[in-house]
């Protein structure tokens, strides 16, 4: 049942032309020692925009998990030799990778085993094709942090710098910047508090050890500093470079 279930989603999927998974495409590996399954489910997930690895038994994944990274690991249970319990046992000794076991054992207790041992998900065969990418999706989605959101402003002192726009203002005034002090305000900014590397504020063309990165943040505590000498938003970190002391 499975395998006509895959059989005709493949069938309605081949009239549709559908680009190869992107090189950064989610990374699956599938372990089950029925190559037909393996195939059937390699395919269908490659052409759902998954890149694939197949792997026919445990030892042949463990092979797979040394040199490889994987996104999430679908996992039979029933194999000869080391089981699929057996095998998610050992990854989640060294390894939070997401699980989701994909097996025709369906009872209860089979579900609570593979769940004790770390799996994140269970899935009894025959299964539709489209609740297998329901749940892969959503065991993805939960096992992959949201993106950090861009930082727009900083704020230091009575000073605002919109990154995007490199616009510099005191107390809602336009701050004169030269292209120079615009840039490398910009590259603190994207990093506020934290120390960034002289070789990252030097300009294009310019050696990293060149006095001119000193000279251009010179220029700029004179514009926004109280005591240029005495910094207390563009502080040098010796022996490594600057950071940008902003508002808590």
């Amino acid at each position: 049942m499975l395998d006509a279930k895959l059989d005709t989603k493949l069938s309605e999927d081949a009239r549709i032309a559908r680009p190869m998974p992107a090189d950064d495409a989610f990374h699956l590996l599938i372990v089950d020692d029925d190559r037909r399954i393996r195939d059937l489910l390699s395919r269908f997930l490659t052409e759902h925009g998954y890149r694939v690895t197949t792997a026919e038994s445990a030892a042949d994944a463990r092979a797979r998990l040394a040199g490889l990274t994987f996104d999430l690991l679908i996992l039979d249970v029933m194999m000869p030799g080391e089981s699929g319990f057996e095998l998610a046992r050992a990854v989640r000794e060294g390894s939070g990778v997401p699980i989701m076991m994909l097996t025709a054992r369906s009872e209860t207790g089979d579900r609570i085993e593979g769940l004790e041992i770390g799996a994140d998900d269970y899935l009894a065969k025959p299964f539709e094709p489209r609740e297998l990418l329901l749940r892969i999706g959503n065991i993805i989605k939960r096992a992959v942090p949201p993106p950090a959101q861009a930082i727009e402003t900083v704020r230091f002192g009575p000073f605002m710098f919109h990154l995007a726009r490199g616009e510099l203002t005191r107390d809602g005034e336009l701050v004169r910047l030269t292209d120079r002090e615009r840039d490398m305000l910009r590259v603190l900014g994207e990093k506020p508090g934290e120390t960034v590397p002289r070789q990252a504020l030097v300009a294009p063309g310019v050696a990293a050890g060149d006095r001119a990165v000193d000279v251009q943040v010179n220029r700029l505590r004179r514009k926004i500093e109280r005591d240029p000498a005495n910094p207390a938003y563009v502080q040098t970190v010796r022996g490594l470079g600057y950071r940008l002391v902003v508002a808590p």
